[in-house]
This record gives C-alpha cells, sequence and structure tokens, in this order.
C-alpha cells in the first residue's frame, strides 16, 4: 500500500466512523445469501437454485432520514437504457440540487470536504463546492456508442443501467437493488467470489452478486449493503479528486477494499464501486 492509499485509508476510514446513518446487519435489515452465482444465464433461468429474494427485511422508518429520502427521489428521474438522451425537468434538477444540500450537512461529507479543501482539491465555498459535486456526479454526458448525452456517474452508478436490453452495467448502490427487488423487477441469482477473495458473509458490508433486472443480466455486480447515501458519495467522490489511479486499496474498519473509479474525461465519474479483497484480522 503506498502513502497516498495509506492516508486515503485513514480518511476513509473517519467517514465511516462518521457515518451515523449507517444501518447494522441482522438489525436494520436482514439479507438471505443462499447460494453461489453460476455462470452467466438467461434472464428467464429459474435454474439457479436462488429460491428467495436477497432481501429478507429491511426497517424503512430509516428511510424516512434525509439524505435517504432525498436519494430514493433521485431514482426513478432516468431512462435506463444507454443511447437514450436524458431530458433532465426543472424539478429533477431541484431535487438533485436538494439532495445534495442534505448530504453536505453530514459528518462524512463535511469531512471529506474538508480534506479536499487542504489538499486544494476542492472550493471551500460551499456553494462552489456544491457546483463541483454537481458536475462530477450529475452532469450529462454520452456513453460509449451514444452521440447525445444519455448518461451520469450518479446513473450509472446508484441507479443502474441497460445496454441493448441484455447487459445491465452500473448499479452497485444497495437501495436501488432493494427497492427493486421489492416492486419484483430484481431477480438475485446467487452470490460471487472471485480468486482469493473471502466468502461473503451476510453480517458484513460488502457484497459480489448476480442478479437480472429489466430483461437485463448483471453477471457481477459489487456494493455496499446498509451504508448510507451520504457514505458513498464521499468515499467515491475523495477516490476520484484525490487519485489519479483508477483503483485505489484502502482499508477500513475490518476490510481491505479495492475502490475501482473509472474517470470520464476527467470531468465526470464513469463508474465507481468497491471490490473486497479480505476481511481483517480482528
Amino acid at each position: 500500500m503506498t502513502e497516498s492509499d495509506r492516508e486515503l485509508s485513514a480518511m476513509v476510514q473517519e467517514l465511516w466512523d462518521n457515518d451515523i446513518n449507517r444501518m447494522k446487519p441482522g438489525t436494520d435489515y436482514r439479507i438471505s445469501l443462499q447460494g453461489k452465482a453460476g455462470d452467466v444465464m438467461s434472464v428467464n433461468d429459474d435454474q439457479d437454485g436462488i429460491g428467495s429474494p436477497l432481501f429478507s427485511y429491511v426497517d424503512e422508518s430509516m428511510f424516512k432520514k434525509e439524505t435517504f429520502l432525498a436519494f430514493i427521489s433521485l431514482l426513478d428521474n432516468y431512462e435506463s437504457d444507454t443511447g437514450v438522451p436524458e431530458i433532465v425537468t426543472p424539478e429533477e434538477e431541484a431535487e438533485n440540487h436538494k439532495f445534495l444540500d442534505a448530504i453536505t450537512q453530514t459528518p462524512t461529507m463535511k469531512i471529506a470536504h474538508k480534506y479536499l479543501v487542504e489538499k486544494h482539491l476542492s472550493p471551500e465555498d460551499m456553494t462552489e463546492f456544491k457546483q463541483q459535486l454537481y458536475r462530477i456526479w450529475f452532469e450529462l454526458y454520452a456513453r460509449r456508442g451514444s452521440s447525445r448525452p444519455d448518461s451520469s456517474g450518479f446513473e450509472h452508478v446508484f441507479v443502474g443501467e441497460t445496454r441493448g436490453g441484455r447487459t445491465v452495467i452500473g448499479f452497485h448502490n444497495w437501495i436501488q437493488l432493494y427497492l427493486q427487488e421489492k416492486l419484483g423487477h430484481i431477480d438475485y441469482k446467487g452470490y460471487s467470489v472471485s480468486a482469493g477473495s473471502p466468502q461473503p458473509d451476510e453480517n458484513k458490508h460488502i457484497l459480489a452478486l448476480q442478479f437480472s433486472w429489466k430483461n437485463g443480466i448483471k453477471p457481477k455486480g459489487s456494493i455496499f449493503v446498509g451504508v448510507s447515501p451520504e457514505f458513498e458519495f464521499a468515499l467515491y467522490t475523495l477516490c476520484f479528486l484525490s487519485s489519479p489511479n483508477e483503483r485505489v486499496k484502502v482499508s477500513f474498519s475490518i476490510y481491505n477494499v479495492e475502490i475501482v473509479c473509472h474517470h470520464y474525461n476527467q470531468k465526470h465519474i464513469g463508474t465507481t464501486y468497491p471490490v473486497l479483497l479480505k476481511y481483517q484480522a480482528a
């Protein structure tokens, strides 16, 4: 681990320690891992050995907290198919700003902002900082194969997209996964384990999995589970602005994690998600 990785790890640990809205596994929510995902299968393949949803319980009273409410209001603002231009209405733009207003009041985003200001990576003025966040996450751009703006960092990472109607891309957020599964739009196909990575644990906060959504397959996706929207937003923004590398290793709590963070034209987040490398010894 490089010196910059160690410094970033210390910051991520601080974010983790101050994520006051993080939900507790087994108490605030329960997941049911069931079986391991097989090879990529068709959307309609029912022979995956997974008989139940991933989420068996979520305390939805947590969703009434300001940042959760503001986050959830954004999830229906997008066209999932890449190639279909996004049209942002004034109401949707207002919802984006309301979400940024909410999360920048939280301890995690205040910690991230302070660090980024000290590193001369973000403006100290809060209005300018929110403009920077808006550009990184919400400004539209044309994803590969499209000639018109059809995507954004927020849509890709937190909402999910489909390509060619058959492949799910992005979609790295547990709240969206839970809500879509509750609506019957998600079919959980099982957990994934890479060579050298640990077995997943229902009481841990990081999971790799396979699922189908909107007639498309996500062969393997990796997500945080139970964390607050502001934690993920702060973490990914930190990685995007502070590291030119598209893969950053950080250690916090009991997790050794690689944060994948692809830049798009150096201005926007293309994609970002966690990859669990190992659990640290207690």
